[in-house]
């Protein structure tokens, strides 16, 4: 094993100082492929030659047996995922000119259509509307609307919302029909261009004139235990928050607003999305605009919005007399 360790270990810092992967991917990488050196230190395997097809085969049939401690097996996407993290490896080692598996020949497992959620226009509005209806701080319902307003207009993602800083949303402008842009750091490490609606704005530069806080980041935690102290006190701390408190924020509206579904912060990404290529917007746009790598994984929006078939069925449907 200690080869297989060793060419681990030095994917990772590849992966780290060449690629410039988050430390996110870098740890994730980092656990498929020790769980994968761990069984081939039971089979006997410690060098990159010794990885052969069949020995692929049989990893793959024992990924697709796997059960934890509670009896629950590997998804299939995540089955993909250990599979996607061997074939970086393998094209590492390749590169570097190491006899191994050639990496084309791991193919991912066939998944099912994705099932998108997005929500209807009425939906989008109870839960816009779902902050006013909690009894809590008025700072907190103004945040928590900016917020919600925020992730529909800009599709973001939950970790890039968490991580934006007030510097970077310029909300100066005053014009009232005018989109506000700004640029956002996304998975790769890779800059794009989102836009503000006016409403969010509006619901941004509300949140925002009411904090007294000197916090770098656009929303942060409100203590609703320091009821004694005075407004300012209230909001001092500024601590950002984290993308599951972010969650849990949108899951609860969801339930407020009366909305049955499962809710998350990614369905509003969705219901963007969708809200878009069914006002007619290209997919390369709306590609550039959620900041997808591939057209590919845009791909997944456009049979819940061809209006074209749409007017087929409706137009051909149940004519015969």
């Amino acid at each position: 094993m200690a080869d297989l360790e060793r060419y681990r270990k030095e994917f990772l810092e590849y992966l780290e100082i060449e690629k410039n992967r988050s430390l996110a991917t870098i740890r994730n990488y980092g656990f498929y492929l020790e769980r994968f050196n761990v069984w081939a230190d039971e089979h006997k395997v410690s060098s990159t030659g010794q990885i052969s097809a069949e020995l692929m085969r049989q990893y793959r049939l024992w990924l697709n047996r796997f059960t934890d401690e509670h009896g629950d097996v590997l998804k299939k996407n995540t089955q993909n995922y250990h599979l996607i993290a061997l074939r970086s490896f393998l094209k590492y080692l390749a590169k570097r000119d190491v006899k191994s598996l050639a990496p084309e020949k791991i193919e991912l497992m066939k998944m099912p259509d994705r099932s998108i959620a997005f929500l209807s226009s009425d939906e989008l509005e109870r839960l816009l509307d779902a902050p006013t209806n909690v009894k809590q701080p008025k700072i907190v319902q103004l945040r928590d609307q900016a917020i919600l307003a925020t992730l529909f207009s800009t599709g973001l993602r939950v970790s890039e919302l968490a991580g934006l800083k007030t510097e970077q949303v310029n909300l100066r402008d005053k014009k009232t029909d005018a989109l506000t842009e700004f640029s956002v750091r996304g998975k790769g490490s890779k800059v794009r261009v989102v836009f503000l609606s006016a409403d969010a704005r509006q619901r941004l530069r509300d949140y925002l004139d009411a904090r007294y806080d000197t916090a770098p980041y656009l929303f942060v935690r409100h203590d609703r235990a320091k009821t004694k102290q005075t407004e300012r006190d209230r909001n001092e701390g500024g601590a950002p928050l984290t993308p599951r408190s972010v969650e849990r924020t949108v899951t609860r509206y969801a339930k407020v607003a009366g909305i049955t579904k499962k809710v998350s912060p990614h369905t509003l990404r969705h219901s963007f999305a969708t809200d878009l290529l069914i006002n007619g917007a290209d997919l390369r746009s709306v590609q550039s605009l959620l900041g997808h790598a591939s057209v590919t994984t845009t791909q997944i929006y456009t049979h819940l919005t061809d209006q074209q078939l749409k007017k087929v069925h409706e137009q051909f449907h149940g004519k015969r007399k």
